[in-house]
């Protein structure tokens, strides 16, 4: 078996592959698309602890300027997370009608308020629920995490 990060880079090679051979979002929604997988979509990991929230969260560029407040990682493939788009289409909390629900793993970070920037410290808070998305283009991907 493939050591956890040989399988994260594998992972993130077939997703670059998949993102350039198959599916031809426009520059823009592919750019939101990139941001999305970089911000919510971690497949491989369990999640559930402050120090996964304190590790992935400076990993993935959240903490260099300022602590991001809030933040759900996803750990579902990123299948099953497009799989949301193709649901009935619900209102966003923006007012658009572009948001889709769905029920996955997950594990929100939430800053724990006393820390700052680079070294920000959350807590972890671990659970399988329901998700609102945003997804947009043809075919549908997900672009933001609602709710």
């Amino acid at each position: 078996m493939a050591p956890p990060r040989t399988r994260a880079l594998l992972l993130l090679l077939l997703l670059t592959l998949l993102g350039l051979g198959l599916v031809q979002p426009a520059e823009g929604q592919d750019r939101m698309y990139q941001r999305f997988l970089r911000q919510h979509v971690d497949p491989e990991g369990k999640g559930g602890n402050d120090t996964y929230c304190n590790v992935m969260m400076q990993r993935r560029k959240m903490t260099t300027r300022q602590c991001k407040r809030f933040n759900t990682f996803v750990h579902e493939d990123i299948w099953n997370i497009r799989s949301i788009c193709s649901t009935a289409n619900i209102q966003c909390k923006n007012g658009k009608m572009n948001c889709h629900e769905g029920v996955v793993k997950v594990t929100d970070c939430r800053e724990t308020g006393s820390s700052r920037a680079p070294n920000c410290r959350y807590r972890a808070s671990a659970s399988t629920r329901h998700v609102v998305i945003a997804c947009e283009g043809d075919p549908e991907l997900p672009v933001h995490f609602d709710r």
